[in-house]
This record gives C-alpha cells, structure tokens and sequence, in this order.
C-alpha cells in the first residue's frame, strides 16, 4: 500500500492482472540463461520486481513455474500454427515455416526451454509435451507429404523436426546482425532440409542388444568418468549422486573421491575430454583435405563420426554446461566457440558472398541439426544412416 495522497484515503496498488505471465517468463529467461536448478524463486521474483512470498500466490513451486513456462512456449508455436491462411499446399507449408521461424527468434531466449530443462520435467509432463510437439509435426508433416507423396510418414516426420531443429539453434547462442533477416535465413534453410533426401530412421527393433558384457577399462578413474557420463545423460546432472556413479562404477563413493574431489569435478572432466576430442577430430579433417569445400565435407563427416560415436558424451556436452563450476565454464565455451568459428571459416571460404554472420547462422543449424536427427535415429550407423545425416548438415551450409 502507497502512502496517501494529501487529502485522501490510502491508495492501493493494484496487482497487474498478468502478473502470473510474467513470472513465468523472467522463469524461463532465467532457467535458459543459468539452468533450472540454478535458479531460485527469490531470483524469479526479483527480475518481476516483487518479493518471493508474491510468487506462491501464483505458483506452488518453482517446478510449477517450469511446467507453465514450457506450456506457454510450446502453445504460442500452437497457436501461431492453427490455420494458415495460404491457398496452395506449397504457400501452406511456406507460411507455417515462416511463422514457425518468426515466433522462436522472437522468443530465442525462452525457446530452448523444452529442450534443454525439458529434462528435469516429470514423466507426465514429459508425455504432455511430447504429445504438444507431435501435433505441431504432424501440421507440418501433412503438406509436405502432399508435396513429396514419395515419402513415408516417418521421413516426413524427420526432415520436419530437422527443420525444427534448425529454429531450436537460434536458442543456443546470441546471434548478431545478419546479411538477411535470422527468420527468413532459418526459413531457407527449412525449406533446404524439407527438399532433401530423406533418411529412415531404423526401426526399434533394428539394434539388438549385445550378447556379451561391454569390456570395462581397467583404469578406474576412466570407468568412473565413463559412468558419470552414462548417469548424467540419462538423468541429468542434479538427478546423479555420486553415490550412484560408485556404484555403477562397481566402487564405494568414498573411493570415487581418491580420483576427482567434488561430481563438478567428473562433470568438468567428462567436457574437457569432449572439447579435446572435437578439436582433434576437426585438426585432423582439415588437414586430410584437398581444398577448402572438400574440408567443411571432412569436418562435417567428423562431427557426425564423433557425435554418432560418443553420443552419451555430446550430449552431456550440450546439455549440461550451466552446471559447471565458474572458471571451467567461462574456458570450456571459449573452446565451443573456436570450433563454431572454425566452422564459420570454411563456410566463408567456401561460400566468400555469404555475409561471416549469415554464416554463423547456418553453422548453428547444421551443428543442432546433426546431434537432433542423430538422436532421432538413436545414433544408429545402419544402412549409411550417419552418411545421410552428414548430408543433410552440407545441405543446412549451402542453403
């Protein structure tokens, strides 16, 4: 309550009837920004400018904050999605791109929540949000199976979530001014994935389990490391003890202490060993190559190779980067971004008309691009199924 004005009775501020929306979003911005378990309600309630105890008012938990923020990203896509009002089924699917496009850069900092806190969400939530993207697939799904009545129903499916991939990308970094507009360029390279060949994604049945015991290292700091791996990528960072590594690893966790002192420890070292092996793997294409278009095919087999390879320790490395301890943090993005600029490089040599942040626009994409439908076809090598992968990402940085 404000105090009164001279002469009358006391003013009541009134609470801004979106108030609930706007926790929600400085909650996304901040989950995005620092990761959710970072994150305090106190410091959702700062950014809205009101105390922790207004927030309860609205939200029994931070958690419910998470699931109504989630809710709204994925529902603005919905609802920017419901009837397109082009009369041809090639204007259909061009207007759904475009519109798709224009609300995840318009909403970049918040859009990457599903895919990147989605995880910490309970499997019922998970279930509902699975079953929200699916419908907004299948929208785009059916005009292009009109346009290309060649395909199957899963490999339209998968060239639109490589199309959705592409969008998602814009989440990941901070991107500058561009030659051409960021959601125009994201809709070309859409319309790029959606011409191309299509892969098959192997059926479930198509990877059989092994009939041995894989063979286990017998250094055990590298079996712990392998474990911390496995566990973090399957249930997320916070979700792992390291109790739980001990024991996968065979080992007491006072033991895993005699090799790294703190899991933040395991997780720095599981990064470093990604960034080392990237690096190594991009040394080494661009010195096998001829020239520079056949080098960026080099590096982008490469990195299909490797995530297709490690792809426990991708996505780790992906995934998990708020989480690291300040200083590992601040160098090991220092590495990601050399490797995107690297990149960046071969693209402008290769394509010397194509503005450098054009470029880094379609680098993003091929990059997200890749570790997406490789998870999409669980990194299945099959019939050439990382070949195709590696074709669609040279396709992305042509578009």
């Amino acid at each position: 309550m404000r105090p009164a004005a001279s002469g009358t009775g006391p003013v009541t501020t009134k609470r801004p009837k979106d108030r609930k929306d706007r926790i929600a979003l400085a909650g996304a911005e901040l989950f995005c920004e620092r990761g959710y378990h970072r994150v305090s309600v106190d410091e959702v309630a700062a950014v809205v400018g009101i105390s922790g105890p207004a927030v309860y008012r609205h939200f029994p938990n931070k958690y419910a904050i998470l699931v109504h923020a989630t809710r709204e990203v994925v529902g603005a896509l919905l609802a920017a999605t419901v009837e397109p009002r082009a009369s041809t089924t090639e204007g259909v699917l061009d207007e759904l791109l475009s519109t798709v496009a224009g609300v995840v850069v318009s909403k970049r900092r918040v859009a990457g929540l599903y895919q990147w806190e989605g995880r910490y969400l309970a499997p019922e939530h998970r279930r509902e949000f699975a079953a929200t993207l699916s419908t907004l697939v299948g929208r785009l799904a059916g005009p292009l199976r009109e346009l290309r009545p060649e395909l199957t129903a899963g490999q339209a499916e998968l060239l639109v979530n490589g199309a959705l991939s592409a969008f998602g990308s814009v989440t990941t970094y901070r991107p500058a001014a561009t030659g051409t507009d960021t959601a125009q360029l994201l809709t070309r390279v859409a319309w790029t994935l959606l011409r191309a060949d299509a892969p098959q994604p192997p059926p479930p049945q198509q990877r059989a389990e092994p009939d041995t015991a894989p063979v286990r290292p017998a250094s055990r700091r590298e079996l712990l490391l392998i474990e911390a791996i496995r566990l973090f990528h399957r249930h997320g960072y916070h979700a792992v003890a390291v109790e739980d590594i001990g024991r996968a690893a065979g080992m007491q966790a006072s033991s895993v202490y005699r090799h790294f002192p703190s899991k933040a420890d395991l997780l720095a070292a599981a990064y470093y060993r990604a960034a080392d092996r990237l690096a190594g793997t991009t040394i080494a294409a661009i010195a096998e190559a001829s020239d520079p278009a056949d080098a960026l095919r080099r590096v982008v087999q490469a990195y299909v190779d490797y995530a297709f390879g490690q792809s426990d320790l991708v996505a780790v490395y992906l995934a998990e980067n708020n989480n690291l301890p300040d200083d590992d943090r601040h160098q090991l993005r220092g590495a990601q971004r050399l490797h995107v600029e690297e990149w960046v490089r071969l693209v402008g040599t290769v394509r010397p008309d194509l503005p450098a942040a054009d470029a880094r626009v379609l680098v993003h994409a091929a990059l997200n691009v890749v570790t997406d439908i490789g998870r999409l076809g669980r990194f299945d090598r099959t019939e050439g199924y990382d070949a195709q992968t590696a074709r669609l990402a040279l396709a992305v940085l042509w578009a």
